[in-house]
């Protein structure tokens, strides 16, 4: 059967989704609270921490092509991409859990500790997470079930996140009744053995199906040429770098902006939510909200028109929080609300985007490069983190933050402009960029019944 036929199971889409909750058990700790815990609980400058982000991440980064390489020359009797899964599970908690043991070693050797355990982490996160995106790519050539299946992925995905918002500070609170640093040790020690066992279902569960020609033949120079002859990919490529660092400096300044702008204490708000946690909780309750609602809005709106509208609105609604006062805080739920339910739908649609641009690169250069092209795109992606993840750090010691002290009125502003303008300026030409997309579904539709016709001529 043509795998452009293949209409996946729900158990089969379930388990791949359930992946991506593995990742971010880690993934969204790290985006939130990395730099929190860096700078306020190990006690690391704010300015340091911005460095040592920029110089790993940029390192990590590079790793991401090189591993999308290793995974398309892969081959065994389950896959390419499936026995990633599980081999490098085991090392990618491991070393997350490591990454908050937080050892005094004094100043100088707490931030070589970072570097060390950080960079780590990420290759162990680049092994498992690019064989892993990729394999989405393969296991149908329908490019609305792709849709639906990356549905699935981030409405699991932001559920990772949910629990990460809603659950973090309330665990570290509770195992770190002596100290911040023993909670957030517990609480990491947990998600590494969930996010084990998950990426071990996914393994179990899915099925790869999508082959690249029987007659291409490695060839890196080809490969990366192919990329970079396909421009549908090349504006992924340029908007994936926008859209993280828009996330990056937004997540990265959310406690920050909460304990020094709105005065969260950290007490009992509602129910066992303090008001950072209930605003995060609650956005990302809206987010999974708007990643279910993928599949409705795609049935009746093209790709590309959607992540226009969408992504621009969403930049309106982040700065908007520049002119919301501190005392605000129902308004500031409400306005999170609406833009995080409305940015909901475009991480899945990048993704089945992103499948769609490597049958455009096997339908007209004639290469199909699935981990190459999904890797290459996690590269960008990871650079936009570094540019946000950096820059948190250096413009906090720009405006003058200094931790667990009152803010100056320059250092308040600062955390203010992180909160909300500069992530809009970045989701803003991430929009505009998406304009110069050439693919609409129609001409998708059209490439995958080549695709298929050209197959069957060939078998």
């Amino acid at each position: 059967m043509s795998t452009s036929n293949v209409i996946l199971s729900v158990k089969e889409k379930v388990g791949y989704a359930l992946g991506d909750t593995a990742s971010n058990f880690f993934f969204q700790t790290f985006n939130i609270f990395l730099m929190y815990y860096y700078t306020d609980v190990y006690g690391i400058s704010a300015a340091a921490a911005g460095t040592m982000f920029l110089v790993t991440r940029l390192f990590d980064a590079v790793n991401d092509p090189v591993m999308g390489l290793v995974a398309d020359r892969t081959n065994t009797r389950w896959g390419k991409f499936r026995p990633y899964l599980v081999v490098m599970a085991i090392p990618y908690g491991i070393l997350g859990y490591i990454m908050f043991t937080g050892p005094d070693l004094g100043a100088t050797g707490k931030l070589v500790f970072a570097y060390i355990t950080y960079t780590l982490m990420m290759i162990a996160y680049t092994a498992i997470n690019i064989p892993y995106s990729a394999l989405m790519g393969v296991m149908t050539s329908n490019s609305r079930e792709r849709t639906i299946l990356a549905s699935y992925r981030f409405v699991f995905a932001f559920g990772g996140g949910f629990l990460v918002s809603m659950l973090v500070r309330p665990m570290v609170s509770h195992f770190g009744a002596e100290s911040e640093a023993a909670g957030f040790r517990m609480t990491m020690a947990i998600f590494a053995v969930v996010s084990i066992a998950l990426f071990w279902v996914t393994f179990a569960t899915t099925k790869e199906r999508v082959k690249q020609p029987a007659d291409q033949k490695p060839n890196v120079r080809k490969d990366m040429g192919n990329l970079l002859e396909n421009l549908p990919w090349l504006i992924m490529f340029i908007s994936a770098i926008f859209v993280l660092a828009n996330t990056a400096l937004r997540n990265g300044a959310i406690v920050y902006y909460f304990k020094y702008y709105v005065g969260d204490s950290g007490d009992k708000f509602f129910l066992f939510f303090d008001q950072t946690t209930f605003f995060m909780t609650t956005g990302l309750f809206a987010m999974i909200a708007g990643v279910a609602s993928t599949k409705f809005f795609n049935a009746r709106f093209d790709k590309r028109k959607l992540m226009i509208v969408l992504t621009s609105l969403n930049a309106v609604g982040m700065a908007v929080f520049f002119i919301i006062p501190s005392d605000w805080f129902w308004t500031m739920v409400a306005v999170n609300f609406v833009a995080t339910f409305i940015v909901g739908p475009t991480p899945a649609l990048v993704w089945a985007m992103m499948a769609d641009t490597v049958d455009y690169g096997e339908w007209k250069p004639g290469r199909r490069t699935t981990a190459l092209a999904f890797a290459a795109v996690q590269f960008a992606q990871k650079f936009g983190l570094t540019i946000g993840a950096s820059l948190t750090g250096w413009m906090l010691a720009i405006f003058g933050f200094v931790a667990n002290e009152l803010q100056s009125d320059t250092s308040m502003m600062g955390i203010r402009l992180l909160f909300s303008i500069f992530p809009a300026a970045f989701a803003g030409t991430s929009a505009i960029i998406m304009i110069f997309y050439p693919l609409n579904d129609r001409k998708i539709a059209e490439i995958e019944e080549e695709l298929v016709a050209r197959k069957s001529k060939d078998s």
